[in-house]
């Protein structure tokens, strides 16, 4: 049975935790403990309706204040289809964690409200989900009770969605009416939508093609996390890379280099749980053993010599910035990639992305909370990358605040 990793994402108070919590609730995706819990968390509420967003939001301080504050994850299994949701907050200071979610997604859910139409937040995730190669963008326009089920509505925001999103990156878009708060068109067909011939939002999700982004065949990529030195009498020569391999596979005899010190050398074993096999693929922790004895370190990358990554200290990318203190070129930050960190400096900030017009606004050299922006970026040693489009998986990183330790950005290489 395979899996998609899917995110739901829009502005406050449009619904997305009670869309997932419909989505399971009605499915019948729930145990029963779980079931009484959220019966319990009903009797606070005023008009004693099931707390269907007790299921995603799993801190109680969200759930006494109403809102989302974290990326809440839930695991389910259908019958056709297993499922991992990661439900996003809507709060535009919280769009850092929209960012976080959809990293690993297949599918991204934006949820509308039918009353407000296409809005800003609407927009910007739409944006992130493009920028981080999101294949599937479902649109649920919600709450589509409140405005009497109106066609007249849902095509005038189908018309200005696509409009807006045809100048992104997206390989197809769905719309889909529903109401999350009565369940229309999330499992079961609506009866108050006869005008809609579409799928419900569970047949979508079950019979979607999973495209499978993360899965990059093609190209090779090891990071190593750890060198495994026993140096006991039983084990003297032992010498094993400990990682995940990122992207590709691996075989024992394969020719391999080394990055970014460029020496070559072949893969003489390979391990997985403390058991030697013939090959591995990503995105399994093994262990390598190269014939040659080399000095490799902790943050090094392995990749077969017939594909190679770029290798440089001159990076150019796309990031989102999450600090409320500005970016201004020249700042001094650290570049997590991986299991590697350098320092880093931000060159020049090349143009911002307008979020309403998807625009390139250049020559505005600072970039403000939730701006999205093209850098160059120097580091003070070489990372080996490939460019998000081609490998996702080792095309993305992170920006860290050396004196705080916090994440100020997430990035894609160019």
């Amino acid at each position: 049975m395979d899996m998609l990793r899917f995110i739901t994402a829009g502005s406050v108070d449009d619904g997305k935790s009670t869309l997932i919590g419909r989505l399971l609730y009605d499915s019948k995706a729930i145990s029963l403990d779980i079931l009484e819990a959220m019966e319990r968390s009903s009797k606070n509420k005023d008009n004693g309706d099931v707390d269907l967003s007790f299921l995603t939001d799993g801190l109680r301080a969200e759930r006494e204040q109403g809102i989302t504050i974290d990326v809440a994850y839930k695991y389910v299994t259908t019958s056709k289809r297993k499922f991992i949701i990661a439900d996003a907050p809507g709060h535009v200071q919280y769009t850092r964690n929209m960012v976080t979610g959809a990293s690993n997604a297949d599918l991204a859910i934006i949820l509308i409200d039918a009353r407000n139409g296409v809005a800003e937040q609407t927009c910007r995730h739409t944006i992130i989900a493009s920028l981080l190669g999101i294949p599937d963008i479902v649109v649920c326009v919600n709450k589509i009770d409140l405005v009497d089920y109106s066609e007249k509505i849902f095509k005038a925001i189908v018309e200005k969605y696509t409009a807006f999103s045809k100048k992104l990156d997206i390989k197809n878009v769905v719309f889909i009416p529903v109401s999350a708060k009565h369940g229309d068109n999330i499992v079961e067909k609506s009866t108050n939508i006869s005008w809609y011939n579409g799928p419900t939002l569970l047949r979508y999700l079950e019979d979607v093609e999973i495209n499978g982004i993360d899965n990059n065949l093609a190209e090779s990529r090891f990071s190593v996390q750890y060198i495994i030195r026993p140096g006991n009498d039983l084990l003297h020569d032992y010498r094993g890379y400990a990682g995940r391999i990122i992207s590709g596979s691996y075989k024992k005899g394969d020719a391999v280099t080394i990055f970014p010190v460029g020496h070559t050398s072949r893969i003489k074993s390979i391990e997985v749980f403390g058991k030697e096999v013939e090959e591995a693929i990503a995105p399994m922790p093994v262990v390598l053993h190269l014939e040659d004895d080399i000095d490799i370190s902790r943050g090094d990358y392995i990749a077969r010599q017939n594909d190679p990554p770029l290798v440089t200290s001159d990076i150019e990318a796309t990031i989102c910035w999450m600090n409320e203190k500005p970016l201004i070129p020249g700042a001094r930050l650290l570049l997590q990639h991986q299991s590697k960190v350098s320092k880093v400096v931000v060159k020049d900030i090349l143009h911002k992305i307008d979020i309403n017009t998807f625009e390139k606004t250049e020559n505005e050299k600072v970039a403000d909370l939730n701006a999205i922006c093209k850098v160059t970026i120097k580091s003070a040693s070489p990372f080996a990358l490939d460019a998000y489009k081609t490998n996702r998986a080792n095309g993305g990183f992170i920006l860290v605040d050396e004196n705080t330790n916090n994440t100020v950005a997430a990035g894609i290489v160019s």
